[in-house]
């Protein structure tokens, strides 16, 4: 029997923002939750970029890490009695580039206790078809969420919800920067040989909250169950997501405190 997805509260963090397990940190109230979601895993370990970068720019910053994980064989090892014993049901996002792996992940988190939906996130511009694919190889007990672009949201996310997808997420767009020693454009890491390279990534921040706003409201009024997110900075940002018609409402970079205190509760 497939299993139902309910949030018994409308607010979790996203995906790369908290970690792989649920631990209480300071400043973040985990008790507003209703789930947690982990950090990306991919089916094999993955180390991190060589030359990680934060980039601010006026509205929010720009992030290249490379998806550090273990692994999802080491991942379970390692957090899956956590999970078990973990207060709040959780979300496992998996990296689902690859249809084949990504299935081998989904059947081995549907034994897993406690784990109540598999997210799955996409390398950029990756072909409708193998999203599709990725779909129909991957149902089976355990709930998909499929984080998409903006850009897809409206446009592949009714035809997953109608092939047994159960919702959709809004996933952390891309963006590229130059490294530069401008005041109002500054580097983790400028070193002057590095000045002028360009830099992909994904962006949070407060200015990407109008476009992500405007996506909930929309599939809202196409009936989509969609979990908002990108540029939630305050308890007002996740009441507009909800009143727009999100299911739930996803927190990224502002539980890192990166721009000053903020108030979900």
């Amino acid at each position: 029997m497939k299993r139902d997805l309910y949030f018994s509260k409308p607010l979790m963090n996203a995906a790369g923002s908290l970690g792989f397990a649920s631990d209480s940190r300071p400043g973040v109230a985990l008790d507003a939750f209703g789930a947690f979601v982990t950090n990306p895993f991919s089916q094999r370990p993955r180390l991190p970029t060589a030359k990680p970068e934060l980039i601010e720019y006026p509205g929010g910053f720009l992030l290249h890490t490379g998806l550090p994980n273990p692994g999802l064989n080491s991942g379970l090892k390692k957090y899956a009695s956590r999970w078990d014993k973990s207060n709040l049901p959780i979300i496992v996002h998996l990296m689902a580039d690859r249809p084949e792996e990504t299935q081998r992940m989904v059947r081995m988190l549907e034994s897993q206790e406690n784990v109540m939906a598999a997210e799955l996130g996409f390398a950029p511009l990756l072909a409708n078809d193998i999203i599709r694919l990725t779909l129909e190889m991957c149902l089976g007990e355990l709930p998909l969420i499929f984080s998409l672009p903006v850009e897809q949201v409206l446009s592949l996310g009714p035809r997953l919800i109608q092939e047994g997808a159960q919702a959709i997420s809004i996933s952390a767009p891309r963006g590229a920067l130059h490294l530069t020693p401008s005041p109002s454009l500054r580097s983790a890491s400028q070193s002057p040989t590095r000045r002028g390279e360009l830099i992909t990534g994904r962006l949070y921040g407060p200015s990407l909250f109008p476009q992500t706003l405007e996506t909930v409201y929309s599939a809202g009024k196409l009936g989509l169950p969609i979990i908002g997110a990108g540029g939630v900075w305050n308890k007002e940002n996740a009441d507009a997501m909800l009143w727009a018609g999100a299911l739930a409402v996803q927190v990224d970079a502002a539980l890192w405190g990166l721009t000053g205190k903020i108030n979900l509760l």
